[in-house]
């Protein structure tokens, strides 16, 4: 077995070990849990593991191979740990997960056996099932561009690299009625262009709400109101006095990049791809066909 010190394999070689499991979770927001089997509390890398807590995780079946470990975490949902309202609000998706095996008298002497992340997250009957997936689960997934007229980035991700917190590139509102977390709305004087935030993104800074965000579908002003409407429902509502962050959306287009954000030398895009039309193309006895630039 790899990963253990010589004081653990020393404990375990005694044949009578005081030993117990304890998991970590830290959710991508960066609040953190620890829970044991133990019954009485750990602690350990600066963090509290509660006992009694109800939560448990299946016999670890890990593989040399990339398919996703086989393991699971089970426990009880309560108010002083795992909510149901922050699971409905999907703050534990994709939350980093640890697991060790430690000497309780000793924390010391401890073997990290598991580490990963959540995938599917359920939950009924006051109780949730959570599936663990390793470290190599991300490499599963397909990588390298596609070879498209439209930019591949992400608006201020490392291959677009532009500034989103650039004045004249985000706002910030502090809502004077609440919101039912799709549709948003405000006094606005006209100083960004109508549509100017369509395809952005809205980031909730305070509330019951706070880090929790959402892909602007529409953005209409009117009468010296603006009115933002997401594609897909915030899983919390949110009410007057909540803080939150618009930031200017991109259509991907090389106009776009070059015009509205100046950031053309970083554009992911082709657009000077042939269209499909160019596929089925005949010569011709006149005009240009030298084989040059179709633009």
């Amino acid at each position: 077995m790899a990963g253990q010190s010589a004081e653990f394999l020393a404990h375990v070689a005694t044949g009578t070990t005081t030993l117990c499991r304890a998991w970590s979770i830290t959710r991508s927001d960066g609040v953190s849990y620890g829970f044991t089997d133990h019954d009485v509390a750990l602690a350990f890398d600066g963090l509290q593991f509660k006992a009694d807590t109800g939560l448990s995780a299946s016999a670890l079946a890990q593989s040399t191979g990339l398919s996703v470990d086989n393991t699971e975490a089970l426990g009880a949902l309560s108010d002083a740990a795992v909510t149901e309202a922050d699971i409905e609000a999907g703050r534990f998706d994709g939350a980093e997960v640890r697991a060790w095996l430690v000497n309780w008298q000793d924390v010391n002497q401890r073997w990290m056996q598991f580490r990963g992340s959540i995938g599917e997250l359920r939950r009924a009957g006051g109780a949730f099932q959570a599936e663990l997936r390793g470290l190599t689960e991300a490499l599963n997934r397909p990588l390298g561009r596609s070879y498209q007229k439209p930019c591949t980035a992400v608006l201020g991700d490392g291959q677009c690299r532009f500034d989103t917190a650039t004045p004249g590139y985000f706002v910030d509102v502090t809502l004077e009625v609440g919101s039912d977390g799709l549709n948003f709305e405000w006094d606005d004087a006209g100083a960004f262009e109508p549509e100017w935030f369509r395809r952005g993104r809205l980031q909730v800074l305070g509330g019951a709400a706070n880090g929790l965000w959402g892909v602007i579908k529409h953005d209409v002003l009117e009468g010296g109101q603006r009115r933002i409407e997401l594609w897909q429902k915030l899983r919390v509502p949110l009410v007057a006095g909540d803080s939150i962050r618009v930031i200017a959306g991109c259509d991907k287009r090389t106009e776009t990049c070059r015009l509205k954000f100046n950031n053309l030398l970083n554009f992911q895009g082709f657009p000077d791809i042939p269209g499909e039309d160019w596929v089925v193309s005949v010569p011709r006895s006149g005009g240009a066909n030298s084989g040059g630039s179709l633009r």
